[in-house]
């Protein structure tokens, strides 16, 4: 079990282009601000422009398996960061403050900044949901809290490294983790089973905003009783994007499990059976495209 545990520890921690890694701004890829407004602008872009045009819908026996393999590459990355992550904050954290709170001026380098770096890369990644609702024709399901979720999420894990943020490898273990609940309710919809715990996702969600403002206040006690913490200015955006989220995404728990959510749940299982029920290449016409839709 030691030999195992080292193994991990080696290729998530210590192999050389992990320890070693530096966010150098403007060298390392995708590191420059022309890189990430570009990013942000295109995705837009892209979003707005192909959502409004008579697209024919991709056939779900060409896209279910597309959802499926994106759903399992990014379950699975999720996971390698959450891990990664807990596994390099263990290792190299001095003291429990130095995980809330880095040192004034800390440099981005290391096992932990690594992790930050694939974090960020795999939220780029994830603009491929969006592609997906488009091509899939569910129009519906592209509400502001999807893109407004998806394009400033880049620019927080940028500003994370940028300035040597402190607190983000609690959020980072916490996201990656909840995305791995996330992913793997995707998939299972992407092969044909509806999960029963749809509505526990988003609570999951929603209790992560709530932590998050749990560990920024105890970061804002650290800053202002010591010598400060690295990245404060970092932290003000990141007050505004989780006020933000929080409160949109209480509006869609209120919205899709209020009173009316037990009579919703009726509907969609009577869909679902529709479609159990259905032969040949028409159980995957009849799926209804919003039965497994959940904010990412």
């Amino acid at each position: 079990m030691s030999q195992l545990f080292s193994a991990i520890e080696y290729y998530l921690v210590k192999q050389p282009s992990i320890e070693n890694f530096t966010w150098i701004p403007n060298k390392t890829l995708a590191s420059s601000p022309q890189f990430l407004v570009f990013t942000v602008m295109a995705y837009l872009c892209f979003t707005f422009f192909l959502s409004r045009l008579s697209l024919p819908p991709v056939p779900p026996v060409i896209l279910k398996p597309i959802t499926a393999v994106h759903s399992t590459v990014l379950l699975v990355l999720s996971f390698i960061m959450a891990l990664g992550c807990l596994l390099s904050t263990i290792s190299i954290a001095p003291h429990l403050r130095w995980i809330i709170c880095f040192p004034p001026n800390t440099p981005p380098s290391g096992a932990v900044f690594f992790w930050a770096y694939i974090f960020y890369l795999s939220k780029i990644l994830e603009f491929l949901d969006t592609l997906l609702i488009i091509l899939s024709n569910s129009i519906q399901r592209l509400t502001f809290l999807h893109v407004y979720h998806h394009s400033a999420v880049v620019v927080m894990c940028y500003i994370w490294l940028q300035t040597s943020q402190s607190l983000f490898p609690v959020v980072l273990i916490t996201n990656a983790s909840v995305h791995v609940l996330m992913y793997a309710y995707y998939l299972s919809c992407a092969l044909g089973v509806r999960p029963k715990w749809k509505k526990f996702v988003t609570d999951c969600q929603i209790v992560q905003f709530y932590s998050s403002f749990v560990v920024l206040s105890l970061m804002l006690f650290f800053h202002f009783s010591g010598s400060g913490c690295s990245g404060v200015w970092g932290w003000s955006f990141n007050v505004v994007f989780y006020a933000s989220l929080l409160f949109l995404f209480v509006e869609f728990h209120k919205k899709n499990y209020g009173s009316t959510y037990s009579k919703k749940m009726m509907v969609e299982d009577m869909d679902f059976k529709s479609y159990d029920e259905e032969d040949g290449d028409n159980n995957l016409k009849t799926m209804k495209p919003l039965i497994c839709s959940i904010p990412k």
